[in-house]
């Protein structure tokens, strides 16, 4: 049986032609890019290019961008840096960011003796932009806001110009952790008011185990690791060629394609909506799926029962793969942290499905059918 992939919010294949790009520097192109002789200069120039490529996309300069192994340690670089050298003494945050930044900052809190605030959020699950500004207007601390894009369980999205324009008016840092939109959506990074942004390269059709962190040419900011002068001194360590070629042309590939993608997946996420709503009863939805929110993912609630407490397992047996909410940490048994924020002390059983661009509504029609069996 022909394996269906829905859940490509945690990791998407990595597409042929970025494979075929990276090749030569997994076989012949191999030298260390900070090697003097003629092997060293060509990865080096390699790894510059794509810094140009992947700046040009985001409407950065080259020098903003810098190559990290993914958005966890892009996001703990720019946070540990807040406290450690841009002397942040607050950190505001929200209980439904990723555990990449959620863990970052309750330990930092608690290193740097500094005040934590999570922004409440509404119950459509946005944001609440009107909370933000009351935390920092009665904040007297220098402030680092840490806010995602898009959220990799529900999809809602925020609007980065209104949260970067709070974050402006009260002086305070702003980064974002833009891991699910990077390759996705179009950035315009020198006209968006946000000082740190995130990306990894598994999110679109890239190679895993490599991120970018754009940080604004207006900041400096410390190392999270130490050792050579790499990546400009901001980033220690062999740089992961391959990968980051691999990265720069997934990206551009992605860009090339964004409308066209984009509207193919969003007519899969809306023809699986209407097929459970006809077929499934009681079933309901997280977050705002239709407004403000990633084209790629539905969060589906089923009514609790003795048939829907297996249903991630009784998907698998069929060859179906899809999530329970994060896929970080899918094998733990504490439920997700997304969903207990929306939606306290609910029994419904949560499964994440989330597209791209290779998959088919005969697809969802074979999921569609296999959960009524199930259920």
């Amino acid at each position: 049986m022909e394996r269906i992939y829905f859940d490509n919010a945690a990791t998407t294949s990595l597409d042929p032609k970025v494979l075929e790009a990276m090749m030569p520097y997994m076989t012949e192109k191999f030298g260390n890019p900070s090697s003097i002789y003629s092997y060293g200069r060509e990865t080096r120039m390699a790894i510059e290019q794509a810094r140009k490529q992947v700046a040009k996309i985001l409407g950065a300069r080259p020098a903003e961008i810098f190559f990290t192994s993914g958005g966890t340690e892009s996001s703990n670089t720019v946070l540990h840096a807040a406290m450690e050298n841009l002397e942040c003494k607050h950190i505001i945050s929200s209980p439904i960011e990723h555990h990449a930044t959620l863990h970052t900052v309750s330990h930092l809190a608690k290193k740097y003796n500094a005040k934590l605030s999570l922004v409440n959020i509404l119950p459509n699950g946005h944001i609440d932009s009107t909370h933000l500004e009351e935390l920092l207007a009665a904040s007297n601390e220098k402030t680092i806001v840490s806010i995602m894009h898009a959220n990799n369980e529900i999809g809602n999205m925020i609007d980065l110009m209104e949260i970067g324009g709070i974050c402006k008016k009260f002086n305070a840092y702003f980064h974002s952790d833009t891991v699910q939109t990077v390759g996705h959506f179009p950035f315009d990074l020198a006209n968006t008011p946000v000082d740190f942004i995130t990306g990894a390269g598994h999110k679109f059709h890239g190679p895993k185990g490599v991120g970018i962190l754009y940080i604004s040419e207006n900041i400096k900011i410390n190392p999270l690791l130490h050792g050579g002068a790499q990546e400009r001194n901001m980033r220690a360590g062999t740089e992961n060629l391959y990968g980051i070629v691999g990265l720069a042309k997934a990206l551009e590939m992605a860009t090339e394609n964004f409308e066209k993608d984009g509207a193919t997946i969003a007519g899969l996420k809306k023809y699986m909506h209407d097929a459970l709503v006809n077929k499934v009863p009681g079933v309901s939805f997280n977050g705002d799926p239709f407004g403000k929110s990633l084209y790629t993912t539905l969060s589906v609630n089923f009514p609790k029962s003795e048939r829907t407490e297996m249903i991630l397992f009784n998907l698998d047996i069929q060859n179906i793969c899809a999530s329970g909410g994060s896929a970080c940490s899918s094998g733990a048994q504490t439920g997700s942290h997304v969903i207990q924020a929306l939606h306290k002390g609910s029994n419904d059983v949560t499964v994440r499905f989330s597209f791209c661009k290779h998959n088919t509504k005969a697809e969802i029609d074979t999921v569609v059918a296999t959960l009524l069996t199930i259920l």
